[in-house]
């Protein structure tokens, strides 16, 4: 307030100093027409600073006191809005706010949300390659035919599921009398729904239950069983993982660090031991403690690998022996990125294993997704899981009805 005082006095003094200024100006000689009245002039001088005085210091005395009330409020008025929040309002709205932010993970960890963000370019090869094809037609006939079966193709569902589409495409338009190529982009999708949802069974795991994973390397054979032991556990189920992917390099270590993210016990022998002898331990020891679910990793075997075959066929006659009384899953890890390559691989591990499910990693973000299609209609072997995300909740049982919505839908 000092400060404030002292800058008020100088503001009066630099008043001061400009009246002394303007009245020295109204006090000069003026000249009328030529001649000079200093007795009338002076008189009219004094007048008019006296009266030009008297209105200035008035103006002046208004606008200090308008002036140091507008600062007393505008001191008061913050100290009042300052205090009143702390008490009634900043607290609650932190609240509301981290409330907030926690519901929205639950909601966008469903798998549509996921599987719909995830197929956008899957959606896009396939359905903008179909319309363009429409467009470019005003009657259907075998040429539209052919330019949709391409188009299919080259969308990553295959040769094979390609031309069991059109058939049925054309089929169905006959039944349906459609005359209109933008009436067939309906027809496929419900062709394609159809062979998505037929088949459809439940995935479900009895206790005691031994999964055995398989796959090439390079498809997320070991994440996916740390994720799989994740989702397991939370269901309630105790879980226990078998290292029998003895071959590759830091395998072993991997799946520790998965066993130990998941707080779940790994039995594991030594770097290029007999992966049997592994899963034989993991079989007793699941049985001595009454485990509920068996993980057991195996090596990323190559197809064309007669003996590999050979060491995975070793494995389930020990399963089978050791363990009959346990149901038995083999699940065929592929990764979706890798489109009709991934088919081929699902289809020579049939061959030499009873698959009963695949897994398709990585299918978030892939424009090859068509692939799973292929899986359905021509393996006949049903897609148990899909890995949507990076996370450990992202791997998630297979819905072929939400699937297909997400597929399709805008």
């Amino acid at each position: 307030m000092d400060n404030e005082k002292f800058e008020n006095i100088e503001e009066k003094e630099e008043k001061k100093g400009f009246f002394a200024k303007l009245k020295y100006e109204l006090t000069k000689p003026i000249e009328f027409g030529g001649k000079k009245n200093k007795e009338t002039e002076e008189e009219a001088v004094e007048e008019t600073v006296e009266s030009v005085e008297e209105t200035v210091e008035e103006a002046v005395g208004k606008a200090e006191t308008a002036a140091e009330e507008t600062v007393e409020e505008t001191v008061e008025e913050p100290e009042e809005s300052i205090e009143e929040p702390t008490e009634e309002t900043a607290e609650e709205p932190e609240e509301e706010q981290l409330e907030e932010v926690s519901e929205e993970p639950e909601k966008k960890q469903g798998f549509f949300e996921k599987i719909k963000a995830g197929l956008s370019k899957t959606r896009s090869n396939i359905m903008s390659g179909v319309e363009n094809v429409l467009k470019a037609f005003t009657t259907i006939d075998e040429e539209l035919y052919e330019e949709l079966e391409e188009t299919l193709i080259m969308a990553d569902i295959g040769v094979d599921t390609s031309v069991s589409i059109v058939e049925e495409l054309r089929k169905r338009v006959k039944e349906q009398k459609i005359k209109e190529p933008e009436k067939v982009k309906d027809v496929i999708i419900e062709v394609i729904t159809d062979i998505l949802q037929a088949d459809k069974t439940e995935f479900k795991l009895t206790s005691p239950s031994v999964v055995i994973m398989i796959g090439v390397n390079g498809v997320g054979k070991t994440t996916t069983i740390g994720k799989l032991a994740n989702n397991f556990k939370k269901e309630g189920k105790t879980v226990m993982l078998a290292a029998a992917d003895t071959f590759r390099a830091a395998a072993i270590d991997q799946l520790e660090i998965w066993g130990e993210r998941n707080d779940v016990q790994v039995i594991r022998h030594q770097e290029n031991s007999d992966p049997g002898a592994v899963v034989y331990d993991a079989i007793q020891s699941a049985k001595a403690k009454n485990i509920d679910v068996l993980l057991c990793d195996t090596a990323g075997r190559l197809h064309n690998k007669k003996n590999l075959m050979e060491e995975l066929k070793k494995i389930f006659r020990i399963i089978d022996r050791e363990y009959p009384d346990a149901q038995r899953e083999v699940l065929l890890v592929l990764d979706a990125t890798t489109g009709q390559n991934a088919l081929q691989q699902a289809k020579l591990f049939k061959e030499a294993a009873d698959i009963t499910g695949i897994v398709l990693t990585k299918l978030d973000g892939t424009a090859k997704g068509g692939i799973v299609i292929a899986i359905k209609n021509e393996l006949k072997v049903p897609v148990r899981y899909v890995g949507v995300g990076e996370g450990i909740d992202d791997l998630q049982l297979f819905d072929e009805n939400d699937f297909a919505r997400a597929l399709f839908e805008d």
